[in-house]
């Protein structure tokens, strides 16, 4: 009896090269996935919590089958129950049977084992058999036939990170999309700039969003190219790339049905099926263009928590929707709470970055060990900055309003304006001037005018300028 069955539930007796080991009856996994349940409780988590994995290993199960019946490799009564049991898969029944932890030594085999299990189970009910009858469906002969971890795993993640990734382009193009709303809307209104977080010359309002709508956009271009770069697979190559075991014809098969199960029309075999085994750039190259993503969401949102800062001892130029009171001692009190959200989501990502670099650089020889980790932290990454992405658009830069009122009394008392007068005056007297008047001494261009240095024709053509400027 193993640990974690209960005494009281019925079970079956399955068997492994470490010998018999109980397992529920009812259970749709096996033994080995049951070994590896005991010996990875690490995170809390399970694959459960990975819809997208799941989901693209029982379409690459799905494929692997209707190639192997293709070769003639597979009876096709057998094929068939396997084929509809990854269906059943991908429709999302069963998920709670994959409960094996994330993190896992091995290179995702206990994860491919587990699969291999729940889809032979299913198989067996679909053909009127009982769980566990593994000599008509067994997880490894038939679900798992030529195949290994090394080819399965890794092209089940490239699966399912393609379609993170495709969720993530479409919250950044909402992100981008309501930010170009917002600069439409304020292409009006004029505003100081700054830089160094010091008053810089005028612009427009509208410019600034329209800043964070490109820098969102050049983005979503990046991460598409990613994406792309994530459909090259090793399918077929088996456990270090040389195909051992596999039929000659099984890739093309393969690939071919994987085409049609996802979609994916771009699916294709790596040149060298050795190199990609053990590759793992495509994973360090998405995760670099997220890292660069969250750190220009997170750079957008400082921006938003320094222009609605308030609203009387900060700049408060913009006022951000409320969503929440901010405290629980100040009353009206109102926080960037979905901003900061981002910046977090942001630290999370970059993070996760360092993990997924670190384990890359950490491969050997024909394989890397470490793909669970970047898994995790890829999926991870993918999934909570598309939902902050989202959360940025929908609930707080859609309701941003601007403070137009204070924004305009902000210009005439601005230094600012000096850099007009410059080419009038030289940089030497306009200096002076923004000195004295810098020392409380008066409006800029109304000191220019009382000392004779400007007159009220010259005044008005300034203030046209700088606003023309602005825009």
């Amino acid at each position: 009896m193993s640990a974690g069955v209960d005494t009281a539930v019925e079970i079956r007796l399955e068997h492994d090269l470490l010998g018999g080991l109980a397992v529920a009856a009812s259970a749709l996994y096996g033994v080995h996935t049951a070994r590896a349940v005991a010996n990875f409780d690490i995170t809390g988590d399970t694959l459960e919590r990975y819809p997208l994995l799941i989901e693209s290993l029982a379409a690459v199960k799905q494929a692997a089958a209707v190639a192997n019946r293709r070769c003639g490799r597979l009876d096709p009564t057998i094929a068939a129950a396997i084929a509809g049991a990854c269906e059943q898969v991908r429709r999302g029944e069963h998920h709670d049977q994959f409960v094996v932890d994330p993190l896992q030594g091995g290179a995702g085999t206990s994860t491919n084992m587990n699969a291999n299990e729940v889809i032979a189970n299913l198989a067996l009910e679909r053909l009127g058999r009982e769980r566990g009858a593994y000599d008509v469906v067994h997880p490894l002969e038939h679900v798992n036939l030529g195949q290994s971890t090394n080819d399965v795993y890794p092209t089940a993640v490239k699966l399912a990170l393609h379609r993170a990734a495709g969720d993530l382009l479409e919250s950044l193009e909402l992100a981008q999309g309501t930010f170009a709303a917002k600069a439409e809307d304020f292409s009006t209104i004029v505003k100081l700039g700054r830089t160094q977080l010091q008053d810089a010359v005028p612009m427009t309002l509208g410019q600034e969003f329209r800043v964070f709508a490109g820098m969102l956009a050049k983005e979503e271009a990046a991460l598409a190219d990613a994406r792309q770069q994530l459909c090259e697979l090793n399918l077929g190559g088996t456990a270090i790339g040389t195909t051992l075991n596999a039929h000659p014809e099984f890739r093309d098969h393969a690939l071919a049905e994987l085409r049609s199960i996802t979609g994916i029309p771009g699916l294709c075999s790596a040149a060298d099926l050795v190199e990609a085994t053990q590759d793992t750039g495509a994973y360090v190259h998405l995760s670099g263009v997220m890292r660069k993503t969250a750190i220009k969401l997170s750079k957008i949102c400082n921006d938003l928590r320094l222009l609605t800062s308030g609203p009387r001892a900060g700049l408060h130029e913009i006022s951000l929707p409320a969503v929440q009171a901010g405290s629980s001692m100040m009353p009206g009190k109102v926080n960037p709470v979905i901003p900061e959200l981002v910046n977090q989501v942001a630290f999370e990502v970059i993070g996760n970055d360092l993990t997924v670099t670190l384990a890359a650089e950490a491969g050997q020889l024909q394989l890397n060990a470490f793909g669970p980790v970047i898994t995790r932290s890829l999926l991870d990454s993918a999934a909570h900055l598309a939902a902050a992405a989202r959360a940025l658009a929908q609930r707080c830069v859609a309701g941003i309003t601007a403070n137009r009122e204070h924004l305009a009394n902000l210009l005439p008392d601005s230094l600012v304006t000096v850099t007009h007068l410059s080419p009038v005056l030289g940089y030497a007297q306009a200096s002076r001037l923004a000195a004295e008047a810098g020392s409380g001494s008066g409006r800029l261009l109304e000191l220019a005018v009382s000392k004779g240095l400007l007159d009220d024709v010259q005044v008005r053509q300034i203030e046209d300028e700088a606003r023309m400027a602005a825009r």
